[in-house]
């Protein structure tokens, strides 16, 4: 029988892309503020708990992915979307008995490190930035999402949840790595550093599929990057624990800016 996985934030470019990876191995309900054609469609406000409950009952694991993705995100914004609304995923997933929650977690968490060593952490891919080191967000998105790996971790170990944590790069529309980046990008950020975050959809597409059927892990955070040149975010933990092995990588020397 297939697992049944509830996915939040399911409309969204992530979102899109997953459900086209994974549909023909999992049954996928979607839960979001608008209807998704031709989906089985949970319409509701993340901050809904009953009507997550209700949306987490029968599913196998919940991906959560909704929430205020603009690194520029206001405290207001991250407070309602980011923090108690992945309080509420927490919480109705526990209580309607889902076995697994997959929390997508942002590079963010932890952008200070690269910000102190930039530019050359980009060409140079050092110091490699694992798992284990302290969060250092750089922004209160960065700072929500720290806050939903610490949630999860105390779920897993008081709530009877098995949690994993996804801090995932730069995932594109168009799935191809960033080469021209005009200088007014909306989030202002170094253009070697999106090739250096950048995962392909089929490469998150795995990540999420070999954390799904990792029965095994209680809580974890794990990277999800491609095989860039260089990465400065560790892959070797998710090769290790969860089997992933990424097929695409951009080139950082390959990016230039537009004037």
């Amino acid at each position: 029988m297939k697992k049944r996985v509830l996915m939040t934030g399911a409309g969204g470019v992530i979102g899109t892309a997953l459900r086209r990876e994974l549909e023909p191995e999992y049954t996928m309900r979607c839960f979001s503020k608008h209807e998704i054609p031709g989906e089985d469609t949970v319409v509701g406000d993340i901050n809904d708990l009953e009507a997550l409950t209700r949306a987490c009952e029968g599913m196998d694991s919940v991906i959560h992915l909704a929430a205020d993705g603009s690194p520029r995100a206001s405290w207001e914004s991250v407070l309602h979307n980011n923090i108690t609304g992945t309080y509420s995923v927490y919480e109705a997933a526990s209580r309607a008995g889902v076995k697994q929650v997959i929390f997508a977690s942002s590079n963010h968490a932890v952008g200070n490190y690269d910000l102190e060593h930039a530019p050359d952490i980009y060409r140079s891919g050092e110091p490699v930035i694992d798992h284990l080191m302290p969060v250092r967000p750089d922004s209160y998105y960065g700072v929500s999402k720290s806050f939903g790996e610490s949630l999860g971790r105390y779920y897993a170990e008081c709530k009877d949840l098995r949690v994993i944590c996804l801090r995932i790069g730069s995932m594109t529309r168009q799935d191809q790595p960033p080469r021209h980046v005009p200088l007014d990008h909306q989030y202002h950020e170094s253009p070697e550093r999106l090739a250096a975050l950048w995962i392909s959809q089929r490469d998150l597409a795995q990540l999420v599929q070999k954390s799904l059927e990792a029965e095994q892990v209680t809580f974890d955070i794990f990277y999800g990057v491609s095989n860039n040149t260089p990465h400065y975010y560790d892959l070797e933990h998710a090769r290790t624990v969860l089997g992933y092995e990424p097929q695409d990588g951009a080139d950082v020397s390959e990016v230039f800016i537009s004037r």
